[in-house]
């Protein structure tokens, strides 16, 4: 079955998994063309950061539910740090330092 175009973000593309997820539930879809391409961003690369299938499966799942509850970017996600016009923030910096220790 062909998914249809679903916009995606500035840095990434749309994960396959994604979208066969916003393609099957047209509120979620609905919010997702609604919000900023910034945004829809940051929706994928917290989806696609995680390392565990399970995770994945659960931040898809979240992506979804939380755009039909109004929220427009992840909540406590420092951000993309894969965008390329944009050096990162003082706070990112201390996070992803954190995290990598």
């Amino acid at each position: 079955m062909a998914h249809p175009k679903i916009p995606s973000g500035t840095a990434h593309t749309m994960p396959t998994d994604l979208r066969k997820a916003l393609s099957s539930d047209k509120a979620a879809l609905a919010k997702w063309s609604d919000i900023t391409p910034l945004a829809r961003n940051e929706w994928i690369c917290w989806t696609i950061s995680v390392k565990q299938p399970e995770t994945r499966k659960e931040h898809i799942r979240r992506v979804c539910s939380e755009l039909k509850e109004g929220m427009r970017r992840p909540c406590c996600w420092a951000g993309c740090i894969h965008r390329t016009d944009k050096t990162m923030s003082p706070s990112q910096q201390f996070i992803y330092g954190k995290k990598s220790k």
